[in-house]
Order: C-alpha cells, then structure tokens, then sequence
C-alpha cells in the first residue's frame, strides 16, 4: 500500500490521493481481467469445442475476439470524447459483462461466438481508455509512467496465470464458469469507477461521423478477416478481402478530411514523431507475438514437455517485464526517449538473436533466460511508446492517438501470427513431404500435445521432431528480422539528431 501511495502521490485539484489508488485500482482491474480472458479460454477450449459441436470454427473463437477489439477501439475512444471517459469506461465494462455473461449461457457455437464477439467489442473500451484517463489523472510522466508499469504488470501476471486458474475451473466446476468469473470483478470495477472518478472534463459536441465510423468498421474487418484466412483460403480470396477493406480505409480517410469531427484525423499522419511510434510499436509487437505462441510449442513439441511446463516459459518474462516498466521511469531523465526504446530492442534482439542460432538440443533453463530479455524488453518498450503516442500530439488528440495505437498493435500480432502460421506450415509440409509417406500432418499435429504425442511411432518422432524445430527456427529468423529493423529506424534517427546537434 505505501509503494501505491507514493507512486500515485502526485496532487490534483480534481481527484485526492486516496480516490486515485482506487480509481487506478479499478482500472487496473480492467487490465487484469483482459489478460485473464486472452489466455484462460486456452484451457477451456477442447471442453467448449466438444460441448457445442464445434471444431471446424475453432480458428473464430479467437479472431472474432481479436476482430471485436479492432473495430471498437478508436470508436471507443471517440464516445469517450463525446460523453466523457467515465462513461465510456462503464459501458465498455457492461458489454464486456454481456459477452461474458452469454458466452457461459451459450447454448450453440454460433451463439458463443456472436458472444464472444460482443465480449470483444467491450475488451476494445477496457483495454483503452485507462491509458487516457491515466492522461488525465497523471499529467507528471514519470507518474504515469510507474502507472502504465503496474497495468502492464497486471496484464501479464493475470495472462500467465490464466491457464493454471481455467484448467481448475474447467476440472472443478464447468467451462462455463471460465466466463462467469469476470462478472464479479467487473461489476466491482464499475462501482468504484462510478463512486470515485471525479475529473472534470471537457466534452467534444461536435457532429458525430457516422458514415466514417462505418468505412472503418467495414475496412477493418475486411482486413482482419483477410488475414485470418492467409494460409487457410486461397491466396487470391485473402488478397480480395485485403484490397477491399484496403480501399473502404482510403475512402474512410477521404471522408475524414472533410467532416468537422473525423474518427481517425488525418492529421495523425502528418505527425513524423507519432508515425515512428507506431511504426516501433507495429515492428516490435510483431516480433513479441513469436515468443507468445511459439516457445511454448517449443517446450512441448521440441521437448516433450506437458503443457503446463509449456506455459511456464512466459513466466520469467512476465517477472522481467515488470521491472522494465518500473525502471523505465527511473531511466526517463537522464536518456532521451530513443535511446530507452534502443535498450529494450537491444533486449529483444538478444532473445530472439539467441532463440535464432539456439540448436535442438537447447535446454529448457535457455527459454527461460531467452524470456527474461524479451520480458524486459516488452517492458521498457511498452512503457516508453505509450508515453510517447500521447505526449507528440495535441491534448485534443491524445484519446485517439491512444486507441489507434493499440490498434496498431492488434493488426500487428494479427498479421505476423498469420504469417509465422503460414511459416510453420510451410516447413511441416515439406518435412511431411520429404518423409516417403512415413510422417502425416495428423501425426504432426499430435506432436505439440504431450498426452497425445506418447501414442506416436517412437522411432519417428526425432525426425518429426527435426521438422517441427525447423519450422520455429524460421519464426525466429523472421521476428529477429523485424527487430533488425527498429534498429535500423533508431539508428537513423540517432544519426539525424546527432546531424542536427552538429549544424
């Protein structure tokens, strides 16, 4: 409690201490249960699947949420302009309440999934707006700074013990109540939001851009449906999705240009300084979402290892991350903001530089360690880009350039998990194909889950096991490639300072 007083110690005319640690409690809360909710369907998903009938849309229960969350985002954050953050925050959390609430009454997959696409929507808004009214509450950056590390901290924390917290629901009571436990902790997040938020703000009552809000809705979701089908549909009817959400975002930004009170100004992206940041956020989520999903394969599939030892490996990088957040405030005086991100993109490229020349034969204490950096480094990034979106635009812009951040992220781990799929695949094809008939896709699949890989021809599975290592090796390479990149976009941008210092 006294590290929470000191941190939220900063006074405000608007809001007292006390009311603050509760106020940044509730918000918290938010983070946590979103972290709770993103890792904890994993466990829940074969007792769901079986129960509904419904594996062929096992790939929508996850996109659609992830769809949900896209669209919403920056509407969000427009209806928080227009009736205040309070309100929007309350809303977002009632339909995050709804989607829970009926994805645990579901009856049919296709119920659960419209459910879960609503529970979606919602996450858009709780996931959001705490970073603007952080904004709001915290004008010290440094303050704010020690804020974001907490929210940051408790979204991990949560994501990693989502699985072990499912899995004992699921074996306990039923899978329904994996969805049934957000409820309460929502609803308290609500009544302290109501009772304690008190801020004055100033509201934005110009004529809402409907015809807008729709191309972007449309776009989005052309996109992201595009994406989810790369190496599932054919080729061309990705790229038709593509280029037709493409062209409803081109038609959007004409819109925009020309209404009072557009949803995405273009303005933004006359910004150089905010267009880096969501380049750097883009480049390095991108390359994040490979450890996410990949290493515990790797333990399970290149290992052998049950899929909670397989979780495991996200442990020490949500320790790390912590401490890259809450040093990163530490740090914020006496480096500028370049060369914080530059130390936590030197930590990503030791981690996935590491996991790139690693041979098969790495040990299970390597991953941990590998974690360790990239935790870090997801730490000291996250913290220094999300400061950055809102102190490079005009107050008035700082809730969208907010959202459409996080936006950004989201299409970004959407794309890159589509194409380290495609990846993945196409080294499990080839291995397959190279193996005289002897090794199957089904067999292959069998392989990442340790209760079933106990049933596959023993003398097979060090090749099978070869096939799959290749497979990630070309994941590594892929997202170390992005990371070589932000180092090329920090070192231009070192450069041209240290060009303009000298003139």
């Amino acid at each position: 409690m006294e590290v929470l007083f000191f941190i939220l110690g900063e006074r405000s005319r608007d809001m007292s201490r006390n009311r603050k640690i509760l106020v940044t409690f509730a918000l918290v809360l938010s983070n946590m249960m979103a972290g709770l909710d993103a890792t904890i369907i994993n466990t829940a998903l074969p007792a769901i699947i079986s129960d509904l009938h419904g594996i062929q849309y096992m790939g929508w229960i996850v996109a659609i949420f992830l769809l949900g969350m896209a669209v919403s985002t920056p509407l969000w954050s427009k209806f928080g302009e227009k009736r205040g953050n309070k309100i929007a925050y309350i809303t977002a959390t009632i339909v995050f309440m709804i989607g829970a609430l009926f994805q645990g009454l579901a009856p049919n997959i296709i119920w659960f999934i419209t459910a879960r696409c609503v529970m979606g929507i919602g996450a858009g808004g709780m996931n959001t707006i705490p970073f603007i009214i952080y904004s709001q509450i915290f004008k010290n950056i440094k303050r704010r700074s020690q804020v974001i590390g907490i929210a940051s901290a408790g979204f991990s924390g949560t994501s990693i013990i989502g699985p072990l917290i499912g899995g004992w629901i699921v074996d306990t009571f039923s899978w329904h109540w994996v969805f049934y436990i957000n409820l309460p902790l929502a609803l308290l997040s609500i009544i302290i939001i109501a009772l304690f938020f008190r801020i004055k703000e100033t509201l934005n009552h110009e004529k809402v851009d409907y015809r807008g809000a729709i191309l972007m809705v449309l776009g989005l979701t052309a996109i992201l449906i595009g994406i989810q089908l790369l190496g599932v549909a054919s080729i061309f009817i990705t790229i038709a999705f593509v280029i037709v959400g493409g062209l409803m975002i081109f038609w959007m930004s004409r819109v925009e240009s020309h209404v009072d009170d557009p949803i995405v100004p273009n303005r933004l992206f006359k910004n150089e300084k905010l267009v880096i940041d969501l380049i750097l956020f883009a480049l390095l989520w991108g390359s994040f979402v490979a450890f996410n999903i990949y290493i515990p394969m790797w333990a399970q599939g290149i290992m052998g290892l049950s899929a909670l030892i397989g979780g495991m490996t996200q442990i020490p990088g949500a320790i790390a991350n912590f401490i890259g957040s809450e040093l990163e405030p530490l740090i914020q005086r006496k480096l500028n903001r370049y060369s914080i991100i530059g130390i936590g993109t030197i930590a990503f490229l030791i981690s996935f530089a590491g996991l790139y020349v690693a041979k098969q034969s790495a040990s299970y204490t390597f991953l941990l360690i590998m974690g360790v950096f990239e935790g870090f480094g997801v730490g000291i990034c996250f913290n220094a880009l999300s400061i950055a979106v809102q102190f490079d635009v005009e107050e008035r812009d700082v809730p969208i350039s907010t959202s459409f951040a996080y936006l950004v992220r989201i299409l970004s781990q959407t794309f890159m998990s589509s194409i380290y799929g495609v990846i993945l695949n196409i080294a499990l094809m080839h291995g397959v194909k190279n193996s005289n008939g002897y090794i199957t896709m089904a067999m292959m699949n069998k392989l990442s889950n340790a209760a079933d890989a106990k049933y596959l021809p023993k003398d097979l599975i060090p090749e099978m096991r070869r096939i799959f290592f290749s497979g990630i090796h070309s994941i590594m390479l892929t997202a170390m490639l992005l990371i070589v990149a932000v180092i090329l976009i920090l070192g231009y941008l070192f450069r041209r300072e240290h060009t303009k210092k000298l003139s």
